[in-house]
């Protein structure tokens, strides 16, 4: 297989893999989870009560090279607000694998002051940052963005809490 094909390739195998790999921490938690139907526009993970209710939803970002460029994300991320919707990060690289659990108002506003904070920075050259589409999640900002600091993320390591509150258990 050409190595184009097989790089790829491998991007396509890069969201399932951090999808199935939250649906085995979970299960690890405790927590009733299934992958959510195929196209499903916000959704990747549904978290389920013990009678098989949907409780809460998690959407999936995963990557596999280090934190310096951050989760992608997009303009529609600064709008999902929803106190049962949320965020698993998923580092597949290095080994052991780190996630992270956020709740969706808190990825919607770091999205939306990030991008802010990004376009008021000058550019490399002293240019004003163009806008665009590109939005994403990172453990540290620079330009800092207030209110997050360089370890802002380091709280919701493995954060299983949260959805533990929301199955009830």
């Amino acid at each position: 297989m050409p190595r184009l094909e097989r790089s790829k390739l491998r991007r396509a195998l890069v969201g399932p893999a951090g999808e199935h790999y939250v649906l085995f921490r979970l299960y690890q938690q405790g927590i009733l989870s299934s992958l959510a139907p195929p196209g499903t526009a916000k959704v990747d993970v549904l978290v389920l009560s013990t009678d098989e209710r949907v409780v809460a939803t998690l959407q999936v970002k995963t990557r596999t090279y280090g934190a310096v460029r951050g989760w992608h994300m997009s303009p529609k991320h600064e709008a999902i607000v929803d106190d049962r919707a949320f965020y698993a990060f998923v580092d597949l690289e290095p080994v052991p694998h780190v996630r992270y659990v956020v709740p969706s108002r808190v990825v919607a506003e770091i999205v939306r002051m990030s991008h802010q904070a990004w376009l008021a920075a000058p550019g490399v050259k002293g240019q004003a940052h163009r806008d665009s589409a590109v939005r994403r999640v990172k453990p540290t900002y620079n330009p800092p963005v207030p209110g997050y600091g360089p370890e802002w993320l380091d709280q919701c390591r493995e954060n299983w809490q949260l959805l533990r509150g929301a199955v009830g258990a």
